[in-house]
């Protein structure tokens, strides 16, 4: 230990607590608690990589779209990469609950962040309800292979209804008491997965399963289903302000998760090509019917129900956070600010994500499941106007604050003009094929920054001065004896002397 830092311990045991505290928006979660593992944990639980795999064979081993089926997924997928550079220009520099919403505020403003805000909850919420009624239609396969089955809508609805009650409880507990046995058991059903792609012998047959229209082309529908499929690599930046290292931790989980799905998706692609895929997606939807074994149903069933329900779990983790964060800046009703006591959770928006999952949940299973095309084309628009916002904002964020790069000019560049054609493309193609929720979906989207905002402006115009709230500096973390922190009158934290003329001065804004 040197001279100087001993000094500095024994000046920070004899100072006495400042008078007044000064505290994080966001302290309410529970600050420095994740680790590295607990948010790969909580990205990869979202995207439930084996359920993409097993997607994506089917309409690989379906239509058979060939080398450019493949290569269209392989550059989707480093697309999303490039997506991911751009939101750690962010993760890099700030921690906030909000993610992609709070992020795109600091390079485009208010409006452009209330569209992002509206987009991810589209996109998290039509997630969500999907997973949900997935999960509890896999769940009810697994019944009907032990034993007498629960079939019916009634068993369907009640399902949905235990998994939601389960997922709200597991998720008011806290974050870190889920992702490690989630991460755990995703490991298993992709271990699972891969090795009866790779086990089985090579079967050139087409999927036996019916499979609804696309809202666009074959190979603009892959493109959205990798994407689809890759969402919520991100959800790990919504917990900045409760990572233990979040500039670092939250950065790189950003980073390495799409990558490692991405391959994933490649080889189930490929395989499934090759020929590979077929007793997987047989044995998932046509059970022994398929020809496959009963203990191979039974362990597919599984691997894929864990799934379904690893995803539904992590988004609701994230979306609450999302609504969380709006609540504290009164964007959305205060009382979603409300964190459990004991817990440290956003418990009321919790309750709020999975009341909201379970009632679309519900209404999915019983009238929308013939249209899931449709319906994941809504969601794809809620993604990808997201990622869209998010990577310009990184280039004007960059660019204000004089830090761009060739490749981070470029990743930028790229992402904002791909997104906006896909979009474009989406909107064009889904009004041709007579899908015409998917360009409304983009227009309601795309208006309702600017109509949030003026509803905002007449209703509760102080709420628009604290969009982008993101986890700051608070007393604790400063050295007792280090320096004082203090607000001054813009809301700016300054660490100053200990001195009342310091304190003073910088409340005043240097004056």
């Amino acid at each position: 230990m040197t001279a100087a830092l001993r000094a500095a311990i024994a000046r920070a045991q004899e100072a006495e607590s400042p008078p007044e505290q000064v505290y994080s928006p966001l302290r309410g979660l529970g600050r420095r608690r994740l680790t590295l593992v607990d948010l790969i944990g909580q990205s990869l639980s979202t995207i439930a990589p084996a359920t993409g795999m097993v997607f994506i064979a089917l309409w690989m081993t379906a239509y058979r779209p060939g080398l450019g089926g493949v290569l269209v997924i392989a550059v989707t997928t480093a697309a999303v990469a490039l997506v991911a550079v751009c939101i750690t220009q962010f993760t890099r520099r700030l921690a906030a609950a909000g993610s992609l919403y709070s992020f795109v505020f600091q390079g485009l403003g208010a409006r452009a962040a209330l569209a992002t805000g509206t987009a991810l909850i589209v996109g998290y919420l039509g997630i969500s309800i999907s997973v949900l009624s997935q999960a509890a239609g896999s769940l009810l396969d697994i019944a009907d292979l032990l034993g007498p089955g629960f079939g019916g809508t009634t068993s369907w609805v009640a399902t949905i209804a235990l998994l939601a009650t389960v997922v709200g409880a597991v998720t008011v507990r806290g974050v870190r008491f889920a992702t490690r046995a989630i991460l755990v058991v995703e490991a298993l059903s992709l271990v699972l997965i891969v090795t009866i792609m790779i086990g089985t012998p090579a079967d050139v047959t087409s999927a036996g399963e019916p499979l609804p229209s696309t809202p666009v082309s074959l190979l603009p529908f892959l493109a959205m289903l990798t994407v689809l499929s890759m969402a919520g690599f991100e959800s790990a930046a919504f917990f900045g302000p409760e990572a233990k290292r979040p500039l670092v931790t939250v950065t790189r989980t950003v980073l390495v998760s799409p990558v490692l799905v991405g391959v994933l998706f490649v080889f189930a692609a490929t395989a499934s090509l090759l020929g590979h895929g077929s007793v997987i997606v047989g044995a998932y939807f046509d059970g022994t019917a398929s020809g496959a074994s009963w203990g191979v149903v039974l362990a597919v069933k599984t691997g894929m129900t864990c799934s379904w329900f690893a995803s539904t779990l992590g988004c609701a983790q994230a979306g609450s956070r999302l609504l969380y964060s709006m609540g504290v800046e009164r964007v959305l009703p205060p009382a979603l600010s409300r964190v459990h006591h004991r817990f440290r959770t956003p418990h009321v928006a919790v309750a709020l994500f999975t009341s909201a999952s379970l009632t679309g949940a519900v209404v999915y299973a019983l009238r929308a499941q013939a249209d899931s095309a449709v319906f994941d084309g809504v969601v794809e628009v809620g993604l990808v106007t997201a990622y869209t916002l998010v990577a310009f904002a990184s280039l004007r964020f960059l660019r204000r604050i004089g830090e761009h790069t060739v490749v981070t000019r470029a990743a930028a560049v790229f992402v904002t003009v791909l997104g906006a054609g896909l979009l474009a493309c989406i909107a064009v193609d889904g009004t041709l094929h007579d899908f015409w929720m998917v360009p409304a979906t983009l227009a309601l989207v795309g208006s309702s920054g600017v109509v949030w905002h003026e509803v905002l402006r007449r209703s509760r115009p102080d709420s628009l001065t604290t969009v982008g709230a993101f986890d700051s500096v608070e007393t604790s973390d400063i050295l007792p004896g280090a320096g004082v922190l203090v607000l001054d009158e813009d809301g700016r934290r300054h660490i100053v002397a200990s001195g009342g003329h310091d304190v003073r001065r910088a409340r005043d804004g240097g004056r």
